[in-house]
């Protein structure tokens, strides 16, 4: 259980190092990866969620055998948002700088996203914004 101990230790501190920043970031993504957020409580409701199984985390680092069960769904929250990210990445709508934990994979998604865009229309994400909000009232009328 020594490994286990290890392991969830640096999952803890991973996150809390990666998650805590965005407390501070929420105007700055909306500048660097538009559009901007447009509703706050979910935005700051994933960031606490997150940081509150980073504590998880920690409470499994001190006794692994008595936490066994809570192993599932903490190994669960990493993997999905790391699955998510490179599926998001790979249909080319995160940024190939997001795969922090896989470079190599970065090149084949900067690949097949050129691949699949001359296969397309040249649309900007704003155009398929509007074209799939069709027929809904708008919120400034």
């Amino acid at each position: 259980m020594r490994f286990a101990k290890i392991v969830f230790r640096i999952a803890g501190i991973w996150g809390v190092l990666i998650i805590t920043p965005l407390y501070f970031m929420f105007d700055l993504i909306g500048r660097k990866d538009p559009p901007p957020i447009t509703h706050p409580g979910f935005f700051y409701g994933f960031v606490g969620v997150a940081l509150a199984w980073q504590i998880a985390f920690f409470c499994i680092a001190t006794d692994p055998p008595r936490y066994r069960l809570l192993m599932i769904p903490s190994v669960l929250e990493k993997l999905s948002y790391g699955a998510a990210v490179v599926v998001l990445v790979l249909h080319g709508r995160m940024h190939a700088s997001d795969l922090v934990f896989a470079p190599a994979l970065s090149n084949s998604a900067e690949t097949s996203r050129r691949e699949s865009q001359s296969l397309l229309p040249a649309r900007s994400w704003n155009e398929n914004l509007d074209s799939t909000a069709k027929g809904f009232p708008s919120s400034s009328a």
